[in-house]
């Protein structure tokens, strides 16, 4: 397929439910893994059959499918590479997403029309080993997390126009190199090279003295005892300056996390990005949404110095419970609906669906799939009909703003 001239949003698709929801609110692109070399292993996957659909559906709607490829293999794991590298290019894959030698000239030979994009796992630091990584037949390197921008800048001006840049710009940041870490293979024996990542770097530590057993002393510096705790990335407002450095495609982060967060992330860089081509400044409620999604203290990554790190506590925020999605709605507004959290008649809620900002409504009443009036939405995934305030499309998502603020952490 031919890229797009406008700057990519590039998103992640853990499912079909994700897929449907990052393609449906604005994505150029989804990334996604099939059952194994994929650096999510608890992400949801795509086998022969969904990978096929996949692709179907994205270029049915003129969106980009690359599939990652990116573990470090084994000699013997790489003997299963060829027969898979194969159905991927069969399935029409537009880019596998790399990082090891080895998987990259498996690639070329076996998987000859889809692009080569060089992993965040390979630490691209410089324009030296991005042009060797070009020379070898790469079309994109994604770039390291702990670079600047100016470093960027300065390695788009020293690396051929014919190599694309893409950096994330969203999402969960990892206390490694570049992902590259031990700490999880060390203490539970699932790998993170392997993308089963037990993700210790979150958990709460405390020190335990050899004659007493079961007594815990906080380990604390300035209060806190989460000492590799990483903030969540966020450039929701600094899109123009990716741009200006030389950055062509715009990743969030997130296959594990849900088709409400693909659907609302992608949404907001998709007005980012399209706002930043135009010359045009951000509306404030394209930066208010990346709120109403689950998330770590946020911070700018290292795009302009040390991000920091958060050590009072793993939680994550959000200004937002989703209580429905929209299955199908008539041109009047009557909706069947899913429910996903408690509400009830008289509620504010919001509706959010694709293009449009939030629109926020007062729930009317509510029934259940037979017509009877109910008294709330209370039970897991229930069919309900309401009438909402639009014509919306299946997948919208209708949401309810909780009553305690939690998500007073600015961006850095």
């Amino acid at each position: 397929m031919e890229e797009n001239k406008r700057l990519e949003v590039l998103s992640p698709a853990g499912d079909r439910e994700k897929l449907t929801a990052a393609v449906a609110f604005g994505a150029d692109a989804v990334y996604l893994a099939g059952p194994a070399f994929g650096m999510r292993a608890a992400a949801g996957s795509f086998g022969p059959e969904d990978m096929a659909w996949a692709v179907g559906y994205c270029h049915e709607r003129g969106v980009r499918v690359y599939v990652t490829v990116n573990t470090i293999p084994t000699d013997g794991q790489l003997e299963a590479l060829p027969a898979y590298l194969e159905q991927l290019d069969s399935a029409g894959a537009d880019g596998l997403i790399l990082s090891d030698l080895g998987v990259l000239a498996l690639a070329k030979k076996y998987a000859p029309r889809a692009q080569i994009h060089i992993s965040t796992q390979a630490g691209v630091m410089n324009a030296g080993t991005a042009r060797m990584f070009y020379d070898l037949g790469a079309s994109r390197v994604v770039l390291a997390r702990e670079m600047s921008l100016d470093q960027i800048a300065e390695l788009r001006a020293r690396t051929p126009a014919g190599l694309a840049l893409e950096a994330f710009v969203h999402g969960a940041m990892c206390l490694s190199f570049s992902g590259r870490c031990v700490i999880s293979d060390y203490m539970t024996g699932r790998a993170a090279n392997q993308g089963a990542c037990a993700q210790p770097c979150r958990w709460k530590y405390a020190l335990v003295e050899e004659k007493r057993p079961g007594e815990y002393f906080p380990i604390e510096e300035d209060g806190g005892t989460y000492l590799y705790n990483s903030r969540d990335m966020c450039m929701i407002e600094h899109v123009p300056e990716l741009l200006a450095a030389g950055v062509s495609s715009l990743k969030i982060e997130g296959r594990t996390k849900s088709a409400y967060y693909a659907a609302v992330v992608t949404h907001a860089y998709r007005h980012a990005a399209d706002a930043a081509l135009a010359g045009e400044p951000l509306a404030q409620v394209w930066r208010d949404e990346v709120y109403a999604v689950s998330h770590r203290p946020y911070c700018t990554g290292f795009y302009f110095g040390p991000p920091g790190q958060y050590t009072d506590d793993a939680r994550y925020f959000s200004r937002y419970d989703v209580v429905a999605v929209v299955e199908d709605c008539g041109a009047d507004g009557n909706a069947r609906l899913s429910q996903r959290n408690r509400f009830f008649p008289g509620d504010g809620l919001e509706l959010v669906m694709p293009g449009r900002e939030p629109i926020t409504f007062t729930a009317g009443g509510i029934k259940d799939a037979d017509g009877n009036a109910v008294p709330a939405a209370s039970h897991p995934k229930m069919e309900l009909r309401m009438a909402l305030p639009v014509q919306a499309p299946a997948g919208s998502f209708v949401r309810k703003r909780r009553t305690e603020e939690k998500s007073g952490h600015g961006i850095g």
